[in-house]
């Protein structure tokens, strides 16, 4: 059974990104970007809301890390030492979010030692709260989900991002020759959609950790598999904001495995 601490921050985590919903729905699609050097969009909504839930969660718990894509103090890895710790995106899919496109999430990780434990991901276009980890369920909104399990058909939709590099087209053309493909911008969304059973499976070649930590566990209290292909992304050793890109593909262990294997031309 999980212990005090685990709960009390399940529950804190809960609170603390619902409090950040009327601030994403107010200045959506409104808030003014930046570009930052890496080529990515930043919003000022993006940095408070890092801001508000780690100073909400850094107020009760201050021994924990925290994490975010937003607000780290160097570009270099930072090692994880503490037993718990958090991983953020205040915004993913932020270029839709500055767009008025409504495919975005609040998405947050606790981790211990280092390992996704459970997530939290707050889906603006449903305004569903989705929140789950293993051994806890899978929640979206107020429905106990599992991942779609079933032999991939004519109908199967997975969730994809098409390959910066070159050399994983071969994968990608595979993937886009076996399943219907819905590209919503928001890499966390993909996976939890997977979680929902919304999405049969999810494939990517551009992603990171803080992309994916809090959507990873949710999959996996879904009953459903996530496959890193280009190496083992957990446990957190660092958070390195210029890690390199995560290949992976998940699904119900039925899809997942089809995924693995038309990955495999690429081998």
């Amino acid at each position: 059974m999980a212990n005090d601490e685990l709960l009390n921050r399940i529950e804190a985590a809960k609170c603390a990104v619902m409090a950040q919903t009327e601030l994403l729905h107010r200045e959506f699609g409104r808030a003014e970007s930046r570009w930052k050097s890496d080529g990515t969009r930043v919003t000022a909504v993006d940095v408070a809301i890092s801001e508000n839930i780690f100073r909400e969660l850094g107020a009760q718990f201050p021994s924990d890390q925290y994490f975010s894509e937003e607000l780290a103090e160097t570009d270099a890895p930072i090692p994880v030492t503490a037993r718990f710790s958090w991983v953020l995106d205040p915004i993913d899919g932020t270029n839709n979010f500055a767009l008025g496109i409504p495919y975005c999430a609040i998405s947050l990780a606790l981790c211990e030692s280092g390992v996704p434990v459970y997530g939290v991901v707050y889906d603006l276009s449903r305004r569903v709260l989705m929140h789950g980890g293993p051994g806890f369920g899978m929640r979206d909104g107020e429905r106990e989900v599992k991942v779609l399990n079933v032999a991939p058909h004519k109908e199967s939709i997975v969730g994809f991002h098409r390959p910066y590099e070159p050399g994983m087209l071969p994968a990608a053309n595979a993937i886009l020759g076996q399943f219907k493909i819905r590209g919503l911008g928001s890499a966390t969304l993909h996976l939890a959609y997977v979680a929902a059973g919304l999405f049969d499976g999810c494939v990517d070649f551009n992603v990171k950790i803080w992309d994916l930590a809090a959507a990873m566990p949710l999959v996996q209290a879904a009953g459903g598999e996530v496959t890193f292909l280009n190496g083992e992304q957990v446990p957190m050793t660092t958070f390195n904001l210029k890690m390199g890109r995560i290949v992976y593909v998940a699904g119900g262990p039925i899809v997942a495995a089809r995924l693995r294997e038309l990955m495999k031309v690429t081998a």
